[in-house]
C-alpha cells in the first residue's frame, strides 16, 4: 500500500491515506461510486452489465505493464473504502498521455482525500514503466470540486476542451495537466 506524507494535523485523514491495486472485491466499491449523485458529472448511472464490464477492464489494467491501474482509496487506521482512483494510457491531442479519474464516496469527501490520492497516483504514474510525460483529468468546467482536487493535487489549468464520455456524449471539460518529469527529478 502506498501512503501519503507531508504536515498534517492531529485528526486529518489524508494521513492514513493509501492507495491499494484493485481486486475483484472491490466491485461493491464500484456500485456505491455508481450512486446517481457521484455520476452525476459523468452521465449519470451506469447499468450493472456496464459496472460490470468496467470491473473487468479495472482488474485487467493490474495484469497490462504499461497501461496504467486502478485503485481503491483507503482512509484512516482500519482503512476503509473512500473511493477509488486510476490512471490509464489514452491518446490526446496527437500525444499518448496518462489520464486520471477518481470518485470519493460521500462521507469522505471535503476532506482532502481526492487530492491527497491524486497526488499518490501522479506518482504511481511517474514510476510506471510507460514512461509517459504527461498525466491528464478532465473534470467538468462545472464541477466545483473535481476542478478544485486538481488545484490542489498540483495540477496546471491548460483551460476548456470537449471531451467524450462516457462514449457518444460530449462534455465540456477542464483540461489540467501535471509534468511527470518533475515528479521524477523531485524524487531523484
Amino acid at each position: 500500500m502506498t501512503h501519503s506524507t507531508g504536515h498534517r494535523t492531529a485528526g486529518d485523514l489524508t494521513a492514513h491515506i493509501g492507495l491499494v491495486p484493485w481486486a475483484d472485491a472491490d466491485f461493491d466499491l464500484l456500485l456505491k461510486n455508481n450512486a446517481p449523485e457521484m455520476t452525476a458529472h459523468l452521465g449519470g448511472p451506469e447499468t450493472l452489465d456496464q459496472l460490470m464490464d468496467r470491473h473487468r477492464r479495472y482488474l485487467a489494467l493490474s495484469t497490462l505493464d504499461g497501461h496504467g491501474r486502478m485503485f481503491r482509496i483507503t482512509a484512516g487506521p482500519d482503512a476503509p473504502a473512500a473511493g477509488s482512483i486510476g490512471y490509464w494510457a489514452t491518446p490526446w491531442q496527437g500525444e499518448r498521455i496518462w489520464e486520471t479519474g477518481w470518485g470519493v464516496l460521500p462521507g469522505y469527501q471535503g476532506r482532502g482525500i481526492a487530492a491527497a490520492a491524486a497526488r499518490l497516483v501522479a506518482a504511481h504514474a511517474a514510476a510506471d514503466r510507460a514512461r509517459l510525460r504527461h498525466l491528464h483529468a478532465f473534470p467538468a468546467v462545472d464541477h466545483s470540486a473535481s476542478n478544485g482536487v486538481c488545484r490542489s493535487a498540483g495540477f496546471t489549468l491548460r483551460g476548456p476542451c470537449d471531451f467524450e464520455y462516457p462514449k457518444g456524449r460530449a462534455i465540456r471539460c477542464h483540461d489540467w495537466h501535471l509534468d511527470l518529469r518533475t515528479l521524477s527529478r523531485a524524487s531523484s
